[in-house]
């Protein structure tokens, strides 16, 4: 008895502890597959959207607002994977961007799909897929939920889905979608027999179809040809265009092979066309029809009837991603260019890469091989002895470009550094060969006295270029100065005998060599017509004055030498007579590095005249002597009040202006004034330097510039130009050349574009000024940021190459034209590394632009007519055609709506419901041979 009542505390213990436990062993496999199910979706719908992304929700490639999750169940022994997709962002619009083929079909936001873990993902039993759908709608409705699910059926190549979904009242919403890959019925590809397949689902013989008011909105996509496309169809009409081009030149762009003929590149290299075309959406407002005779007709409306254009380009893959180094352009050399650099300080000579004895045991490579003299000669020819002159590239360079230390556009070394970039690989033996070929052909118009091609011979030097095309135009003007050298000394030999004009003219020639022209700031308004100029024949003078003054004075009187004319009314001080300006020399031209060793030597000497030394004492000396043969009379202080004003305290106001005053009481004369204080000191050096120059004019003076030993002194630092000197400079220049030559590309008014190029010059100044101080102890670290800058010299160059394409497309509709570029600047600009890349990034550029009523004429020209052999091999039929060009895809959704009370779903509904539903839904999508289907049914079951 005991034991028995013992035995029943512990049952009834047992019993208290299980209590609220649900035993799902004698459960069926069925019911814990659902309940799975519905565990995982409970945790979804507790969490959100939000949460959910937060947790890490796979974020879809193509929709930009797609995520989904998964998990993965089991069930009969096979393993199946739920999905969840779901938006951040809802939005109701019928026909909105980058949805997923089920949200389109079916006119749902967040949906399920149950599918098995195998090859195929689709369920082939219809059994199977029937069971899994009810497993899922009956965890749905266990958790509350209103998502539909959907499982894909029959073949992945039909795209087939079935579907349900609870909407939380009575009724229910069904879904079916199939797919015709081929051989679509002849019926089908007009709209009217899609109207009528729609009508078939729900007409019957007590609702006919002309009883229902069916509501339709319709999309179509039309694609440009490819604008390379079938060149047989150019060939064959360019005699004929050819012909016409004569009277009018339109058939020119049909006639040309590249698209980038015309753009400044060309010249180096060819791009691909980086827009293949344009995809055309044109969207129609929603309507209502009552039979298949109004859709036939619709079929032949116009599209410029459609409520809204949209546009987008289609971009080449090569553009969006060049993972693979497919794109070719100056970045992709310039990149080579820099491994060249590297490579050059391998050697101290530029012969140690070309001879045969250094050769390392990578010269067997091909990317270091050097190209054969047939190429070499085509370059040196195409860069000495093709007539090149240049041109003025200051109009060519930004005013950013002078800040970067290169050589200008169109000069003889900016053109040797860019056939350098397309030379062999650019590899530094390459580079090596051309130079040393180079330098010789600058040797022979030296020797040959030839003018050098693609060098100013008349210009001051530029001492922000690059040293070494500071050197060629220092070259060039030894060249001239050669030249006039030479004419002189033959001149000179037969001057014997000659008139006195010959001998004018040979003087004249002197004067040309040693570049004496009127000096402008030193003569004031000098009028060649004043009376006082008379008695003046060419550089020799009888002062006239002097002959005034006594009859035979001329016989005592100094002889004047090298007077350019008076200057104005000035009078010398000590003798009653004009002030006459000299012809002078002109100071010698120097490059940067002859400025930088005359600062050095005035340095290390400590020389108090002047931070430029000897030089300027020589100049002074020169003109001072100049002076003194132009103004025999005239004192020291008369030469400061001529070269230096301002250190002459005048008392008066000195009339410069022309005049004839012979009288000394009329004008005033001795003028009265004193030196500055800087002038009067005790032992001024001017002073000292008057006292020694003696009385030459500078016809007769030794040159303040030699151009044969400076001439030679250029070939000698051309040929004896250290490898990483040479290429240092070359990287400069390279950089600031291809810069300048992409910025001739015609983009119009793209401010955008413009502020990337300013930024482009900018960033190229910055990163290349460490190769202006070589600082060679940082050669890695420089060698990874000259990298680094040709990732961003490509991603600037991509751009202007995409919007030159995009301008010369759609010239006429600048504001287009500008919203596209925006577009694609936004999606390209994760990839330019100026900003952090999101967590969904697009593969694929889509970004739609719409188009205005008056830019529509502009993009229907984008669809020329096609010609009599394209039109053809193209079977037309499906309808709206724009310009001949039928549409590549046709969207069309029907709809039937009822109010519940006045349809048969409503009979043996038990309370008043008026609400109107959409009880039948078509999308379809297709083609003249592709045509999918989906239908949703609303239903009271």
């Amino acid at each position: 008895m005991a034991s028995s009542i013992a035995r029943g505390g512990e049952d009834e213990g047992e019993d208290e502890e299980f209590e609220g436990f649900d035993d799902f062993t004698i459960a069926s496999s069925w019911e814990r597959f659902i309940s799975e199910i519905e565990a995982v979706c409970r945790l979804w719908l507790f969490d959100g959207p939000k949460n959910l992304v937060d947790k890490g929700a796979e974020c879809l490639d193509h929709p930009k607002n797609l995520y989904k999750v998964k998990s993965e169940l089991k069930y009969g022994g096979k393993d199946y994977c739920l999905e969840f997709y779901f938006m951040i962002n809802k939005d109701a619009t019928e026909w909105v961007d980058n949805l997923h083929n089920i949200q389109q079909s079916f006119g749902v936001n967040e949906f399920l799909v149950i599918a098995p873990l195998s090859a195929s993902g689709v369920v082939l039993d219809s059994p199977e897929s029937s069971k899994l759908l009810s497993a899922v709608a009956i965890a749905l409705s266990n958790c509350g939920s209103n998502w539909p699910a959907f499982v894909p059926v029959h073949d992945p190549s039909r795209k087939a889905y079935i579907g349900i979904q609870s909407t939380g009242t009575i009724f229910t919403r069904r879904f079916d979608a199939d797919r015709i890959g081929s051989q679509v019925p002849v019926r089908l590809m007009h709209m009217e027999g899609l109207y009528e397949l729609f009508v078939a689902k729900f007409a019957s013989f007590d609702y006919p179809m002309n009883y229902f008011k069916v509501s339709f909105g319709m999309k179509l996509t039309y694609r440009t040809p490819p604008f390379d496309d079938d060149e047989e169809d150019v060939l064959e009409n360019v005699e004929a265009e050819v012909k016409e081009s004569e009277e009018v030149n339109d058939g020119y762009d049909r006639i040309k092979v590249q698209w980038d003929d015309d753009c400044p590149w060309a010249e180096w290299y060819s791009a691909e066309d980086p827009i293949k075309g344009f995809e055309l959406i044109t969207i129609w407002p929603r309507n209502t029809c009552e039979s298949s005779m109004e859709m036939a007709e619709l079929e032949n409306a116009s599209s410029f009837d459609a409520e809204k254009w949209s546009l987008y380009p289609l971009i080449s893959p090569n553009m969006i991603d060049d993972s693979d180094g497919k794109f070719i352009g100056f970045a992709s050399q310039l990149r080579l260019l820099v491994g060249a650099l590297e490579r050059s300080f391998d050697a101290k000579f530029l012969e140690d890469f070309v001879s045969a004895e250094n050769i390392g045991s990578d010269n067997s490579n091909p990317a270091v091989v050097i190209p054969p003299p047939t190429v070499r000669d085509r370059v040196l020819k195409e860069l000495f002895h093709d007539g090149a002159q240049i041109s003025s590239s200051l109009d060519l360079e930004s005013k950013n470009s002078r800040a970067i230390k290169g050589a200008p556009l169109e000069s003889l070394f900016a053109q040797f550094c860019l056939q350098s970039l397309w030379f062999g690989n650019c590899n530094v033996r390459a580079i090596a060969t051309l130079w040393i070929e180079f330098v010789r052909e600058v040797r022979w118009c030296w020797e040959e006295s030839q003018p050098l091609p693609r060098m100013p011979s008349d210009l001051d030097i530029d001492l922000s270029s690059c040293l070494i095309h500071q050197k060629l135009h220092l070259l060039a003007i030894c060249i001239k100065k050669k030249n006039l050298l030479n004419h002189e000394n033959h001149t000179s030999v037969e001057i014997t005998g000659q008139s006195s004009d010959d001998k004018g003219l040979a003087e004249f020639d002197r004067n040309e060599i040693l570049d004496l022209p009127q000096n402008e700031s030193m003569v004031d308004e000098f009028d060649s017509d004043s009376p006082d100029s008379e008695g003046t024949t060419g550089n020799l003078t009888v002062d006239a004055e002097c002959a005034v003054a006594s009859p035979d004075a001329h016989k005592s009187c100094p002889i004047r030498k090298g007077s350019s004319g008076i200057v104005g009314n000035m009078m010398l001080l000590h003798s009653f007579q004009k002030m006459h300006a000299p012809y002078t020399q002109d100071a010698p031209v120097m490059t940067e590095d002859m400025h930088e060793e005359r600062l050095h030597a005035a340095e290390v000497c400590g020389d108090a005249f002047s931070t430029s030394g000897q030089l300027e004492r020589d100049i002074l000396s020169s003109d001072m002597s100049a002076f003194k043969a132009a103004n025999p009379d005239a004192v020291f202080e008369d030469f400061i009040r001529w070269h230096s004003p301002g250190d002459w305290e005048s008392e008066e106001i000195e009339d410069r202006s022309t005049g004839n005053k012979e009288d000394p009481d009329q004008c005033n004369w001795p003028p009265r004034g004193k030196l500055s204080q800087r002038m009067s000191e005790h032992g001024n050096s001017w002073r000292k330097i008057w006292n020694d120059s003696p009385a030459l004019p500078a016809s007769e003076q030794k040159p303040l510039f030699d151009p044969i030993r400076e001439g030679e002194k250029v070939l000698h630092y051309l040929e004896t130009l250290q490898p990483h000197h040479l290429l240092e400079q070359m990287v400069c220049s390279a950089f600031k050349v291809s810069a300048d030559t992409l910025n001739q590309t015609s983009f119009g008014n793209l401010q955008l574009m413009k502020t990337k190029l300013n930024q482009l010059y900018i960033t190229l100044a910055s990163s290349l000024r460490p190769l202006r101080a070589n600082r060679t102890h940082d050669k890695y670290e420089l060698i990874g940021d000259l990298r680094r800058l040709c990732l961003v010299f490509e991603n600037i160059e991509k751009l202007l190459i995409f919007v030159s394409s995009l301008h010369r497309k759609l010239r006429d509709a600048p504001r287009l034209t500008e919203a596209i570029f925006n577009d694609y600047f936004n999606y390209y600009l994760p990839k330019m590394g100026n900003s952090s890349a999101s967590i969904c990034f697009d593969k694929k550029f889509s970004n739609k632009q719409q188009v205005s009523m008056l830019e529509r004429d502009v993009v229907a020209n984008l669809f020329p007519p096609p010609t009599a052999n394209q039109s053809w091999r193209k079977v037309l039929s499906m309808g709206n055609l724009l310009n001949g060009h039928e549409p590549i895809l046709r969207e069309i959704i029907f709809s039937v709506a009822h109010r519940v009370g006045d349809c048969h779903y409503g009979s043996n509904i038990p309370w008043t419901h008026t609400e109107e539903i959409e009880t039948h839904r078509m999308y379809i999508r297709g083609t003249s041979n592709d045509l999918q289907v989906a239908l949703s049914v609303t239903s009271w079951d």
